[in-house]
């Protein structure tokens, strides 16, 4: 069931903003900032591009989040490898 408070979105709330209006009502404080985006390139061989779009396709994510995917558990699996006992 929808909510009948009627909250304005982030273009209103940024338009109260720059007209000098206190936004602060709009914020707990309770969330978190994401670290800023790098885009970068990267050249595939059409060959490893398929076999990337077919996992994409199993695991209903986008050819970027497979790629995020992959690239964070090989990351993790290297550290790990790596991790030397004191």
């Amino acid at each position: 069931m929808k909510s009948s408070i009627n909250r304005p979105t982030a273009d209103e709330i940024a338009d109260m903003a720059d007209s000098g209006r206190d936004i602060s009502e709009f914020f707990t404080n309770q969330g978190t900032m994401k670290q800023p985006l790098t885009r970068v390139n990267v050249d595939f061989t059409p060959d490893l591009l398929r076999e990337l779009d077919q996992l994409a396709a199993e695991l209903c994510v986008s050819r970027q989040a497979a790629i995020e995917l992959c690239l964070r558990q090989a990351m993790d699996q290297h550290l790990l490898a790596n991790r030397r006992e004191p």
